[in-house]
């Protein structure tokens, strides 16, 4: 919508990805244990440096405990997956499946193997290549990728489990190797107790859903806003009551040289949507951070993550995720402040704020993590033109 991007949710973000599994109602018969189904669907949040991210799911498993696996296959010929196709709320059936009732602790994600030559059941397109590279899963084609519960099926009831793969997030370039590793950032989220937001801004904007936490800004949700209309969609998100409002961040297109506006405390509503309608940001001057990125003291792979705090709500925030796969990397920022604004259930929401703090405006966090997980951190300051942050990292 959140790839040297690994992936929070299997698409904020990626750009930009998840499953969704549904309980369906159904008794148990002839004494039996009490049984309901399970109907499995797709979505993804935003990739960024990708125009293709493509998985084949072979099975589900359910476990109650983290030891005993129930399978749950998937619809017959339903083949590859292009995860950017699902973005923006969209969502993809996977099939259905009977489920005892009861309360389930994990959900395990298998993936199917790779042939030899293109085309791939896992791949990625880098953005203008128009070429197949494969993603390397092999976790995914043994024991899978496993994603935390818990849900609860209770009899004659339908429950909703979305996971959310963020193919922004989950794929990670490996060095020098030229090799892309699938490595699946995914949230498992009981749509019983979810809901979504809607609204619109510019055309191609990314939007994010985040909360604060004690290692940082956390990408609950994110998407891209339609490339015509600006409507987006940020679905599902857990409710306020068991997960919290969130906060709002649109970022522009920088090709707009507009401003960042976000929306503090939106809340959300289990079932229900929280509509914030229209927004128009302000004009603002769009400068670069570039450099190159070291690994091991040669050029490298590297997921660079943007943040900035704002001092009008205290709090900080991710502005996207920039791949590199070769050493150099460049993203473009906002040079003025990000304009907040409360929610208020009374439309339009007008109220913003420019955050004009010195220590704020232009001023970004620029932090850098290798396939091995090592991590580094530097300030980008581009309010008075563009600035140049290099990276070494090692291993």
């Amino acid at each position: 919508m959140k790839i040297f991007c690994l992936l929070r949710n299997f698409f904020r973000s990626l750009l930009l990805f998840g499953l969704v599994i549904l309980a369906s109602c159904g008794g148990g018969g002839g004494g039996g244990a009490p049984m309901g189904s399970l109907n499995m669907l797709l979505t993804d949040s935003p990739a960024c440096g990708y125009d293709h991210v493509y998985v084949t799911v072979d099975h589900i498993e359910i476990s109650p405990n983290g030891s005993s696996w129930t399978p749950l296959a998937v619809t017959p010929g339903m083949g590859r997956i292009d995860l950017l196709n699902l973005t923006n709320g969209a969502l993809m059936s996977l099939g259905r499946a009977p489920l005892t009732v009861g309360t389930y602790q994990q959900v395990r994600l298998v993936l199917k193997a790779n042939g030899s030559s293109a085309p791939f059941a896992n791949a990625v397109v880098l953005t203008g290549s128009g070429t197949e590279t494969a993603l390397t899963t092999p976790s995914g084609q043994q024991s899978g990728y496993k994603i935390l519960g818990p849900f609860t099926v209770q009899a004659g009831t339908m429950v909703d489990l979305v996971l959310d793969f963020n193919a922004c997030k989950s794929i990670v370039v490996a060095g020098a190797s030229g090799q892309y590793l699938l490595k699946p950032v995914v949230t498992a989220v009981a749509t019983l107790v979810s809901g979504s937001i809607t609204g619109t801004t510019t055309p191609g904007a990314m939007v994010f859903a985040e909360q604060q936490s004690s290692s940082g800004p956390v990408i609950v949700k994110g998407t891209v806003a339609d490339a015509t209309t600006g409507a987006f969609t940020l679905s599902p998100i857990l409710d306020s009551a068991d997960g919290g409002p969130v906060d709002v961040v649109m970022v522009s297109p920088s090709s707009t040289n507009l401003g960042t506006q976000i929306v503090t405390d939106v809340p959300i509503v289990a079932g229900g949507n929280t509509a914030l309608g229209t927004f128009t940001p302000t004009a603002s001057t769009i400068n670069t951070a570039s450099g190159t990125v070291l690994v091991a003291g040669v050029a490298g792979a590297a997921n660079i993550v943007e943040t900035q705090t704002v001092s009008s709500s205290a709090r900080t925030y991710e502005m996207g995720t920039t791949m590199t796969t070769t050493g150099p990397y460049s993203v473009s920022l906002a040079a003025t402040g990000p304009w907040t604004a409360a929610y208020t259930a009374t439309l339009p929401i007008s109220a913003f704020t420019q955050d004009t703090n010195a220590a704020d405006v232009g001023i970004y966090s620029l932090t850098a993590t290798d396939a091995a997980g090592t991590v580094v951190s530097s300030t980008a300051n581009v309010s008075a033109g563009s600035a140049t942050v290099n990276f070494s990292l090692t291993p």
